[in-house]
């Protein structure tokens, strides 16, 4: 039986159900990015004794909130940079433990120093930095701010 066949017998709705997963992970390399805006304007705080905060009490943990990935690196300091990625603005920066710890987009492979530096060339394009955005700690608020 071939896939057209199959898909006829199983009807519109299964054939959807069945594709629709494939066209959305299919949909990440259309070549035109993610197209989501690198995030401008941020200040907020994270209470370190919150359930949101939990990750951040070990080393190489790390938060995601507003657009921003909020990292307590192997050092035990925080950092905190752009969820958006600067390659092709996909949101899927996260830190990662490789390398001393590093921002790493597995959309197409980039990777950041902590200090938003890249690391690596994933395309003939120019790498871009990371933005980072600065942390402040008073008690248990750790603030992060442009």
């Amino acid at each position: 039986m071939e896939r057209k066949e199959f898909l006829r017998t199983l009807g519109a709705g299964a054939a959807f159900a069945l594709s629709f997963p494939c066209l959305q992970g299919c949909s990440k390399e259309d070549g035109n990015g993610g197209n989501i805006p690198i995030p401008t304007g941020v200040d907020f705080t994270v209470d370190l004794n919150s359930a949101e905060a939990a990750k951040l009490a070990t080393d190489g943990g790390f938060i995601l909130k507003d657009w921003v990935v909020v990292v307590r690196n192997l050092q035990g300091s925080f950092v905190a940079a752009s969820q958006v990625c600067s390659h092709q603005q996909y949101d899927q920066v996260r830190f990662i433990s490789n390398d001393g710890g590093i921002f790493y987009c597995d959309v197409h492979g980039s990777k950041f120093a902590q200090d938003g530096k890249p690391l690596n060339q994933v395309d003939s394009s120019q790498p871009k930095p990371l933005k980072i955005f600065n942390t402040e700690l008073t008690g248990d608020l750790l603030r992060v701010f442009e």
